[in-house]
């Protein structure tokens, strides 16, 4: 029997080989390909749609960036990419990477991550509910467009669910909703928005 080595990579290393590549993300050294589709990033495109007529109607100081990686502060060799980041632009002066390269360390500047479900969705079911509560971001929404999570985290039968984390404490309070079910965001709570509006044509 013969064993391959998976190949780990330092944040250093990844971030000079991979930083500007929004395929992929470090989780303990391993390289994660995000697997983008075209129907993944048309939800996510809608979703940060809304959000950001949202932010200019509200005169927010929030802001999406199109490219953004978080480090959380007790992971060596993790760097993760939601598929949306919402940031407070006041908070980036506290921010010791911004100005060479656009990585997120404080949990202040972060105000709402969201996640679009593919294939390997244990990660943002799993490890990110845990990394972004620790990391005190507010809001995790994590939106299985395609009902592919496991029932312990989208229910029986598997459908199409949209789940707000809310940090309560350090740790998420999760509300699940369905096709047709307004959905209700603490952080934006003039948002509107269903599961239904965000789907791929």
């Amino acid at each position: 029997m013969t064993y391959s080595l998976i190949k780990t990579f330092t944040f250093d290393e990844f971030i000079a080989r991979y930083g500007d590549d929004s395929r992929y993300e470090l989780i303990d050294g391993q390289l994660r390909d995000m697997e983008p589709t075209g129907p993944h990033e048309a939800v996510a495109g809608k979703i940060a749609g809304k959000i950001w007529a949202e932010i200019f109607r509200s005169n927010l100081t929030w802001f999406i960036p199109q490219n953004c990686l978080i480090k959380p502060p007790a992971a060596e060799a993790t760097a993760l990419r939601p598929d949306v980041i919402v940031l407070d632009e006041n908070e980036l002066k506290n921010e010791p990477l911004w100005q060479r390269e656009p990585i997120i360390t404080n949990s202040k500047t972060s105000k709402l991550v969201f996640e679009v479900i593919s294939t390997n969705w244990q990660d943002d079911y799993a490890r990110k509910v845990e990394e972004y509560a620790l990391l005190s971001i507010p809001e995790y929404w994590i939106v299985d467009y395609r009902g592919l999570g496991g029932t312990a985290f989208i229910g029986k039968p598997k459908q199409p669910t949209f789940t707000v984390c809310k940090l309560n404490g350090d740790e998420y309070e999760q509300k699940l909703y369905r096709l047709g079910e307004d959905i209700f965001s603490p952080l934006i709570s003039t948002l509107s928005l269903r599961l239904d509006d965000v789907l791929p044509r």
